[in-house]
């Protein structure tokens, strides 16, 4: 860490004790538990929006995101420009009307309002063990990168820990930091946290991007050092096997643009609490809208610097000799095994039980390519920048955790407490089991974190997990919204037929490349994909399958609910309140956006 001085660690502590402060200050404005678990539904547009982009963008988006750039090259932007931008539009424009209008706290307590409570049940059960995996990962990857920094190398070797107490440490000191503001603030200090981080996040990325691109030559000279496939996001997607990604049309189309789009923008509480925080209805469509602005921008953020970081070139262990004096001197410069190894600034990952790189079951080292952000802020960024950069990369983090915990802790409270364990208590004590639900969050994540090491990608867990939960609650929350016939039973089994149907695909399907295990064929193989991303797209795309076929079977064979009881639940049966000026209306604003959408598609082909 040559570049890390007093300056950047006072950077760094500067803003931990803001937000740490943030939620001492909030404190006292949280009295009820509508305001701990909803921020008393009193916050503005911008905020929300902000929110929201600020919910997403945590570590499974700024490491991930890199990550998989500097894996498949610039197809990575399919996340953003087919895999958010139109499920967000969607998102403002025809589901939120329902969501706020039927004043669910959650998305659990909305499948109850249109459905049934087995229904609200076995989604919030679901869910929680989703959230918690999610924040595991962001406490993981926070871990590894302050290990990365090597800032506490000489106590550890004082106190003769071994990586995985450093590892540890660091995992409990993230989640301490998250609990007191979240156990203070609730999901207001949340909200406030996310939109200082997306500021952040700006201010510490943009000159890491920049200097990347002038050592490299420019975008001219980014194109000659990386292969010619990895700057063609459009080339190849009608056969897997023509691109890095190696995702085909269709799972690209369906698996990313639709059902797992449609799940994390659509149905995922952790950025959906943020709308359902706004003061007004209007409000809480144009959160998802306002914040689809920025989204477009983002890839140029958290997505180039992985396809910089492949770029540079890698280093190795070097020898100088030259003569002073008369005599020969040798300078010998040591690179690490895993470092050697690596591509580019994406290291090898390193086994823990050997301490050298790892190896793929084809031969090759499996790269670490989630170290490629962090690595390309220690390499281009100054004192001063650097302090930033780490800042930003610790918000994200934070943030990422922060959205999962609220989530969990609204969750559990509302959809499991509240209803099913203790009715009818003071709204003091809902506001106190929210406080301790998120302490009990945070410590069954810090269990998860220990489990996220398996995979060579956070991206790739984040995905897998997104297709076993959520792709099944997304048929279930649109067949709900827009076709009036569907019914409880017929949701409730559509849940769990779908999260079986993309258990078993992924027991039977595997990577090439890849060891039987976590990344599937645990049951046998009867199936191999060109990579992890594209068995994921599909274990999504037969998990919704299912769950369509599932829930429309048994709606057939049982009896819907009356229309009456419908209204507010169904589009069809919601009548709806447009604004007279045509321009106002969110409907404007989302058409404005997928026309630059749709250009911005349009240049990179």
């Amino acid at each position: 860490m040559p570049n890390f001085t007093v300056v950047d660690c006072l950077i760094v502590l500067l803003y931990l004790a803001f937000v740490l402060g943030i939620g001492i200050a909030l404190k006292p404005r949280t009295k009820t538990g509508k305001d701990f678990l909803q921020a008393g539904r009193s916050l503005p547009a911008w905020i929300c929006g902000l929110a929201f982009i600020g919910a997403s963008v945590g570590a499974q988006e700024v490491i991930g995101m890199g990550a998989a750039c500097a894996r498949y090259g610039f197809e990575a932007v399919h996340f953003y420009l087919l895999g958010a931008i139109p499920a967000m539009l969607f998102l403002g424009v025809f589901m939120m009307p329902l969501y706020y209008g039927s004043k669910a706290r959650s998305v659990p307590e909305f499948l109850r309002l249109r459905f049934d409570e087995k229904t609200r049940v076995a989604n919030a059960c679901l869910f929680a063990a989703m959230a918690i995996f999610s924040s595991g990962l962001s406490m993981y990857i926070a871990a590894r990168i302050l290990q990365a920094l090597h800032l506490f190398d000489r106590l550890f070797f004082a106190l003769s820990w071994t990586p995985h107490g450093a590892f540890l440490f660091f995992v409990v000191l993230f989640a301490a930091i998250v609990l007191v503001y979240v156990f203070l603030g609730g999901l207001r200090g949340a909200i406030y946290n996310q939109v200082l981080q997306f500021f952040l996040l700006v201010a510490g990325f943009l000159p890491m991007v920049l200097l990347g691109l002038r050592r490299l030559g420019g975008w001219s000279g980014l194109k000659a050092a990386v292969p010619a496939a990895y700057l063609h996001p459009w080339q190849g997607v009608a056969h897997a096997g023509a691109n890095p990604m190696g995702v085909e049309i269709v799972g690209l189309g369906m698996g990313l643009a639709f059902v797992l789009a449609a799940a994390f923008w659509c149905t995922d509480m952790r950025v959906i609490q943020s709308a359902l925080a706004a003061k007004d209805m209007q409000s809480a469509r144009r959160a998802p809208l306002l914040a689809a602005i920025p989204k477009m921008l983002l890839p140029f953020l958290v997505i180039l610097p992985g396809l910089v970081a492949i770029g540079m070139p890698t280093p190795h262990s070097t020898t100088e000799e030259r003569i002073e004096g008369g005599a020969i001197l040798r300078t010998t410069t040591v690179v690490r095994p895993e470092v050697e190894a690596g591509n580019g600034l994406v290291p090898a990952k390193v086994d823990p039980a050997t301490g050298r790189p790892m190896i793929a079951a084809s031969g090759q080292p499996v790269l670490d390519y989630d170290m490629a952000t962090p690595n390309m802020l220690l390499h281009f960024l100054p004192t001063g920048l650097l302090g930033l950069g780490l800042t930003a990369l610790l918000a994200s983090f934070m943030s990422g955790m922060a959205a999962s915990v609220t989530a969990f802790n609204t969750v559990f409270t509302v959809d499991l407490y509240q209803a099913h364990l203790h009715k009818g208590a003071s709204d003091e004590h809902y506001l106190k089991v929210g406080r301790w639900a998120t302490v009990g969050g945070i410590l069954l994540s810090i269990g998860a974190a220990c489990a996220a090491f398996q995979f060579n990608s956070i991206l790739d867990a984040f995905q897998l997990i997104f297709a076993v939960v959520m792709a099944p609650l997304v048929a279930a929350v649109l067949l709900g919204m827009f076709w009036k016939r569907a019914t409880g039973h017929g949701a409730f089994a559509g849940l769990l037929a779908g999260s079986a149907a993309a258990l078993l695909h992924h027991g039977l399907t595997l990577p090439i490349a890849a060891y039987p295990g976590l990344h599937g064929g645990w049951i046998a193989v009867l199936h191999s994909y060109p990579s992890d991303l594209e068995q994921n797209f599909w274990t999504a795309i037969f998990a919704f399958a299912a769950s369509v076929i599932v829930v429309v079977a048994v709606s057939y064979a049982t009896r819907p609910r009356p229309d009456a009881e419908l209204v507010g639940l169904v589009h069809s049966l919601t009548p709806q309140r447009a604004n007279k000026l045509w321009w106002k209306r969110p409907e404007a604003l989302a058409a404005a956006i997928l026309f630059v959408a749709i250009a911005l598609n349009l240049f990179l082909i």
